[in-house]
């Protein structure tokens, strides 16, 4: 009953913040710049959602990330460029083709563990820009040319149902089963937990909503190149989880949209414009080691600061 009124909560929340930024768009107060903006935290969010099920949640640090995204981003960008299809069925191709994806690489490279799953997920995204970089009929080296159709109905919509679906499954028994995985990988098989079934299985749906974060990525520009989604996208991505806290759904979706907005306003200094997003991040880790939220989410603080009212 709690979880059924929490959803509701959220949903209604997640449409009056649709439809205030719709409405400021089609009164002029947010130009083409914010709506940008506001699309690429949309995508990173997504990316840092479905990054969080694999590290935080069943604790495999995976390094490929960008991988995943690539596929989905040639996948759908093929579907619209050269099939002709809406940019619907593209996005949910992407998907399905970058689950497969995740499922081809995760049932032979989960086994590992630490290091060697990392090296393992990163030597898998290499091949996959080297790949396409070697394709000509993706364009090859010089990219390929992308019809703009990611609007920020798309990208809101998208993020809402990742989280939703990221937090459905990690509140489900079967995410209960991939946190056992992550606190304890011997006891947790002892329990009687599949845990190489477990890691495939959130490691299918973190690489299935990177594949659809991939094609909003990708037909938000006129052009994508392999060279886009290379080893430092996937630590980008990486950030995002490790700086809002390993195993906080809340702690990545503001670490993300914190980052990509710094990221943004100091696109007007490119000269210092690493150093300063390196120097904040240096702070937060310095004062913050284990993330701005730790393994907490928003509603824990929230009912936190409620009881500790309540007592006063």
């Amino acid at each position: 009953m709690k979880r059924s009124k929490a959803f509701w909560i959220y949903l209604a929340i997640a449409i009056v913040v649709y439809a205030v930024v719709q409405v400021m768009f089609m009164n002029g107060m947010l130009d083409i710049y914010y709506q940008n903006m506001l699309i690429t935290i949309c995508i990173n969010v997504i990316l840092a959602v479905s990054l969080h099920i694999v590290i935080g949640i069943t604790g495999q640090f995976s390094i490929g990330h960008a991988g995943f995204m690539a596929v989905g981003a040639y996948i759908s960008a093929i579907c619209t460029m050269k099939l002709g299809l809406p940019f619907i069925v593209g996005i949910i191709l992407a998907g399905i083709v970058a689950a497969i994806a995740g499922l081809l690489v995760g049932v032979p490279s989960l086994r590992l563990r630490g290091d060697y799953l990392a090296i393992c997920t990163l030597g898998f995204a290499e091949i996959i820009r080297i790949v396409f970089l070697n394709v000509e009929y993706v364009g090859g080296a010089a990219g390929m040319v992308v019809n703009h159709a990611t609007t920020w109905t798309y990208a809101f919509v998208t993020v809402v149902i990742t989280i939703m679906v990221i937090s459905n499954f990690t509140n489900s028994r079967h995410g209960r089963s991939c946190l056992a995985v992550r606190e304890d990988e011997i006891a947790a098989d002892a329990m009687g937990i599949n845990i190489t079934y477990y890691k495939v299985v959130a490691f299918v749906i973190g690489s299935l909503f990177a594949g659809v974060a991939g094609a909003l990525y990708a037909h938000n520009f006129y052009i994508i190149q392999p060279t886009a989604f290379n080893f430092l996208k996937s630590f980008e991505i990486l950030i995002y989880v490790v700086l809002g806290g390993l195993g906080s759904l809340s702690g990545s979706i503001i670490a993300a949209i914190f980052l990509t907005a710094v990221s943004q306003y100091l696109q007007a200094f490119p000269e210092t414009r690493m150093i300063i997003y390196s120097i904040v991040l240096i702070l937060v880790m310095l004062y913050r080691p284990s993330g701005l939220m730790g393994t907490k989410e928003l509603k824990d603080v929230f009912k936190v600061k409620k009881r500790g009212g309540s007592e006063a």
